[in-house]
């Protein structure tokens, strides 16, 4: 296979959006493009506030939020609850079932707008937009299956350093990647 069998595959632009948002427990409003041409962004779907798997995501994602940060990349959570319900959850401590302080901001898509646009329903989608505003990456689980931050980060770090490659299973950073071309990728 070489880069032209590539050339049916289409791009994929993330739609933009604006919405409010809460962060340091604070309303603010958060517009995509501000990040795009900056930034990488993490945009990752939960399906509601005060559940069982929810939390367990959103606070893996802040608590490695330092390393996305070191990558360029904003992480943005987004659900259809309202910005009111995202505060109360920010403002409930760990311990008590709430979120505590995150390090990024909860967007609320209470029309269902901005979750119709990138997964039809509000389902548990994550998705890598670069900075030219290209979906590179996208999975949705089944509402009971938690994304791993692991595998997220592995697949950024992957997307960033090699743009005009095809990615191995099981490749980490440091490791070589693969040429999109039958004697290069030997």
């Amino acid at each position: 296979m070489n880069q032209e069998d590539f050339s049916h595959w289409s791009i994929t632009k993330a739609l933009d959006f604006e919405a409010e948002a809460v962060f340091d427990q604070e309303f603010i409003k958060v517009k995509l493009s501000e990040y795009i041409s900056k930034k990488y962004v993490i945009l990752f779907f939960y399906p509601l506030d005060f559940t069982f798997v929810c939390p367990t995501e959103i606070t893996a994602f802040s608590d490695r939020y330092v390393e996305f940060e070191k990558l360029n990349t904003e992480v943005l959570g987004v659900s259809v609850d309202s910005v009111f319900s995202h505060l109360a959850w920010v403002q409930t401590d760990r311990k008590s079932g709430g979120l505590g302080d995150l390090n990024y901001p909860l967007v609320s898509d209470i029309t269902k707008s901005i979750s119709k646009s990138f997964e039809g329903i509000a389902l548990r989608g994550l998705f890598i937009i670069d900075k030219e505003g290209v979906i590179q990456h996208s999975i949705i689980n089944n509402l009971g299956i938690g994304r791993s931050v692991d595998e997220t980060m592995r697949t950024l770090q992957y997307v960033q350093e090699n743009p005009d490659e095809v990615c191995p299973p099981g490749w980490k950073p440091g490791e070589k990647s693969m040429k999109p071309d039958p004697k290069l990728s030997r």
